[in-house]
C-alpha cells in the first residue's frame, strides 16, 4: 500500500474544522500547508466568523468548504461543537486547528489519527513549536508545554501530573467521535478552555489522553505583559467557573512555579537582558489568575477590560455562570 493511500485511510474517517477570523498573513501561511496535508480539500470545513480581511475567500479559494457565521455568536465551545453536528455526521474523528496553527510536514496529521489506534484514547493533541520569529518567551513556553516525548495519561496520572495530566489544546487536537459524544460534547458556557473540559470529562469517564510529539504544528503567541495578564484572567475565570477541574486535578500553582523556574533558566541562557521580564510577566499573570478566579464579584465593566476574550462578556451565555 503506498503512503498516500496509508495517509488517505486515517483522514477519511475524519473531518478537519478550523475556526477563524482575520487571520491574515499567517492564516495564509496556514491555509496552504493543510491544503499540502491533506487528500482532499473536501475535509476541510472552515468557520469564519465574517473576516473582513479576506480570509474566507483564501479558504473558498483552496477548495475547503466555508461556513460564515455573525461573529456576536462565536463562543470557543460552542462554536465548535456547532460545527461537529454539522460537518462530522458519519466521521469516527473530528480534528481541530486555530488559523494560526501552521502544519509542520506532511505526515502530521496522520501522526496524531494514529493514536487512536490504541481503542482507550478518546483525544489527542500534537507537539506546538514556536513560530521561527518568535520571541523568547513564546519559544520558552512552546517548549515547556510541548516536549519532544509522546505520553498517555488517565486520571490515575493526576497526582504526578495535577493540572497538566490532561492539557490539550483545540490548536491542534483530535477527538474520537463516541468519546466526544459520551462526554456530552464541548461546552457553551465557559469563557474559554473548551479542551480542558472535554479531556478532564474524559479522563473521568476512563478515557486515556494522548500527547503526540510526533504531531506538529507551528504555532506560539507573542503576548505583550498586559495581555499576559489578560489571558491569566481568563484562566482564572476557567477556573472559577469548572471548579471540578481544580478539585480532579490539583490547584495550577505548582505547575506555575515549574514554568517559572524553567523560563529563568532559559532566559538566563538565550536573553539574560530580560531576566527582569520575567519577574514582571509572572506577576502580572497571577495578579490577572486571581483577579479571575473571583470574577463574579466584579461588575461585568470591569471583566470585559481585565479579559482577553471580550466577547464573551457582551454575550448572554456569561449570565449562566455569574
Amino acid at each position: 500500500m503506498s503512503s498516500m493511500s496509508v495517509h488517505s485511510a486515517a483522514l477519511c474517517k475524519s473531518r478537519i474544522i478550523v475556526p477563524i477570523r482575520n487571520g491574515g498573513g499567517r492564516w495564509r501561511e496556514a491555509a496552504v500547508a493543510l491544503r499540502d496535508a491533506v487528500p482532499d480539500p473536501a475535509m476541510v470545513a472552515i468557520v469564519d466568523s465574517s473576516s473582513t480581511d479576506g480570509s474566507d475567500v483564501v479558504a473558498a479559494n483552496l477548495g475547503f468548504e466555508v461556513e460564515r457565521i455573525d461573529p456576536l455568536t462565536f463562543n470557543h465551545g460552542r462554536t465548535r461543537q456547532a460545527a461537529v453536528d454539522r460537518f462530522c455526521q458519519g466521521r469516527d474523528f473530528a480534528v481541530f486547528l486555530t488559523h494560526d496553527a501552521v502544519i509542520e510536514g506532511l505526515q502530521s496529521l496522520t501522526e496524531l489519527l494514529n493514536a487512536f489506534s490504541n481503542p482507550r484514547v478518546g483525544a489527542v493533541y500534537g507537539r506546538q513549536l514556536p513560530h521561527p520569529n518568535a520571541s523568547p518567551f513564546g519559544s520558552h513556553s512552546a517548549s515547556f508545554l510541548y516536549p519532544p516525548v509522546s505520553e498517555i495519561r488517565t486520571l490515575a496520572d493526576a497526582p504526578r501530573h495535577g493540572i497538566r495530566t490532561a492539557p490539550i489544546s483545540n490548536s491542534f487536537a483530535a477527538y474520537r467521535m463516541r468519546a466526544l459524544h459520551e462526554c456530552g460534547g464541548f461546552p457553551s458556557v465557559l469563557i474559554l478552555g473548551e479542551d480542558t473540559y472535554v479531556g478532564l470529562q474524559m479522563l473521568l469517564a476512563g478515557w486515556s489522553v494522548s500527547y503526540c510529539a510526533n504531531a506538529r504544528v507551528r504555532h506560539s503567541h507573542d503576548y505583550s505583559i498586559s495581555q499576559e495578564m489578560q489571558r491569566y484572567f481568563d484562566f482564572g475565570v476557567l477556573h472559577a467557573q469548572l471548579p471540578e477541574l481544580l478539585q480532579q486535578l490539583g490547584e495550577p500553582e505548582g505547575t506555575g512555579l515549574r514554568f517559572v523556574q524553567s523560563e529563568l533558566r532559559y532566559m538566563r541562557s538565550v536573553a539574560p537582558w530580560r531576566l527582569p521580564e520575567v519577574v514582571i510577566r509572572n506577576a502580572a499573570k497571577y495578579f490577572g489568575y486571581r483577579l479571575g478566579r473571583v470574577f463574579r464579584k466584579l461588575p461585568n465593566s470591569l471583566r470585559r477590560r481585565l479579559s482577553m476574550t471580550k466577547g464573551y462578556w457582551d454575550s448572554k451565555l456569561n449570565e449562566e455562570t455569574a
